[in-house]
């Protein structure tokens, strides 16, 4: 696998990492992956939730979970509760239904500051892949392996691969931005 190769498998799972921390911010509308990350105690192990239910979207401001085990539908509400989401969990039965509040002004503008955070993680991650393939390019020059003008052909390409990653970083950002501030 070429160098460039790498570096660009690296910062895609950066900006993979970046998309799955983005579904987990909350908007106000109800989404699914608000409980991607919550895992229930089920069968003696920790599974995750939509490995045993079903996540739907009935309206626009409720998820209803239905378990695949009815048996399961008051566990899963325990753990719903205890990933303390800032969310109403009621247990209806074999169903969990999840109420989304409206969001006040103050929450949508920690939910943004928490987007901008997000991106900026991102942004370092992808920058300390290109810092980490520099170097090895460096090295290689360094051991005779390339000439100087591969070198810098090669840090120029990462450079593009950087600026590239980080701008999709911003408009992967902007988009949950403006999904957050609508009404």
């Amino acid at each position: 696998m070429s160098i460039l190769d790498e570096t660009k498998e690296k910062m895609t799972q950066a900006e993979e990492h970046l998309k799955n921390e983005l579904l987990n911010i909350r908007t106000g509308r109800a989404n699914p992956g608000l409980v991607t990350n919550v895992t229930v105690e089920v069968y003696g192990t920790h599974m995750r939730l939509q490995d045993i239910a079903n996540v739907t979207v009935p309206e626009p401001r409720q998820l209803l979970i239905s378990p695949y085990d009815a048996q399961n539908a008051s566990h899963i509400g325990k753990s719903l509760e205890k990933a303390n989401l800032g969310v109403q969990v009621v247990v209806d039965g074999n169903s969990i239904r999840i109420n989304i509040p409206p969001m006040d002004e103050a929450l949508r503008n920690d939910m943004v500051k928490l987007c901008h955070r997000k991106r900026e993680e991102c942004k370092v991650s992808v920058r300390n892949v290109r810092r980490e393939f520099n170097e090895k390019v460096r090295k290689q020059k360094a051991n005779g392996e390339i000439p100087e003008d591969v070198m810098k052909g090669l840090e120029k390409d990462i450079q593009e691969l950087t600026d590239n990653f980080c701008k999709r970083a911003d408009e992967l950002a902007a988009a949950k931005e403006k999904e957050i501030v609508t009404i």
